[in-house]
């Protein structure tokens, strides 16, 4: 896939959503013209907390927000079992759609979000108004996050991101891309923390970032890494608006191999080496997402 002119706009571009000054002098949230409804999946070991610099102006700019954590995770590691895979979790999600009554949602999925957001769609299409992949698994029907046809560019396997580290969050154990795994009261669990992996894979390097999300990460399930993902309606959710917003080594990767990866009309380009975009740019990035909130 050839990346159009049309298509790559630069993080700082001028953004139909960019911010007006406040009578303090400081850069304001603009109000929207329009309330959307944003659901924020976070990737592999992190939680509803990852979201927190991008959900807060997003709310201020007048939107409804949702940042919701996957079982088995962060504040919801108490609900960690050995039955956790993909399908709990895109679950959760389409659970809390049907019971709040969502619709026309903005549905944005980091890392291996990607896997969950591409399966929301797929079995609550109807409630969907466009799905964002910010560094993001793209899988196929079929496809696992680590093993199982390929969906990204530059992916070894799965679903892999183009031109880094596994979408999931990468590391195993070792904080090193690996896929260490070690069984904890009978849970076969992945991605430990530690800062290795933090700013490597993640590309978190920031001292005081760094020691905030050590405090927060938490192993994840292994099995929502190894199932297939089944998609009924495939076509159709490709149909669906769709936004790919990649960090900068990653498009330069798509632009060497040409790679025919995504069905998203707009590809955009966060001038960063960090795969967590909403803690280390989370300004370009919310920037970007107002701007799709004012499609």
């Amino acid at each position: 896939m050839s990346i159009s002119r049309r298509n790559m706009l630069a993080a700082g571009g001028a953004l139909a959503a960019a911010a007006v000054v406040g009578t303090d002098g400081q850069a304001a949230t603009p109000r929207a013209r329009k309330a959307r409804t944003f659901m924020l999946v976070h990737g592999g070991g992190h939680g509803g907390w990852c979201w927190e610099r991008v959900a807060t102006p997003l709310r201020a700019a007048g939107h409804l927000v949702y940042t919701p954590t996957l079982t088995g995770l962060a504040d919801r590691q108490h609900l960690l079992n050995s039955g956790i895979n993909l399908d709990t979790h895109i679950t959760d999600v389409v659970n809390l759609m049907k019971w709040d009554d969502l619709t026309d949602v903005i549905l944005v999925g980091h890392s291996y979000g990607g896997m969950v957001i591409t399966g929301i769609a797929d079995r609550a299409l109807e409630r969907i108004g466009h799905n964002v992949y910010l560094d993001a698994a793209h899988p196929r029907n079929g496809s696992g996050m680590w093993g199982g046809p390929s969906a990204a560019a530059g992916g070894g396997g799965g679903a892999a991101a183009a031109g880094g580290a596994p979408a999931g969050g990468g590391g195993g154990a070792a904080g090193g891309g690996g896929r260490m795994t070690e069984v904890v009261n009978g849970v076969e669990l992945t991605i430990f923390p530690n800062e290795a992996f933090v700013k490597g894979p993640l590309g978190v390097t920031d001292p005081k970032d760094v020691a905030w999300m050590m405090q927060k990460l938490t192993p994840h399930p292994m099995r929502c890494f190894t199932q297939p993902l089944v998609l009924q309606r495939e076509a159709e959710v490709h149909k669906l608006p769709t936004t790919d917003i990649w960090r900068a080594p990653v498009i330069a990767n798509l632009r060497k191999t040409n790679a025919q990866y995504t069905w998203a009309q707009n590809v955009w380009e966060i001038d960063s080496n960090s795969h967590n975009l909403m803690i280390t740019e989370p300004k370009k990035t919310t920037d970007m997402l107002l701007k799709i909130a004012a499609m």
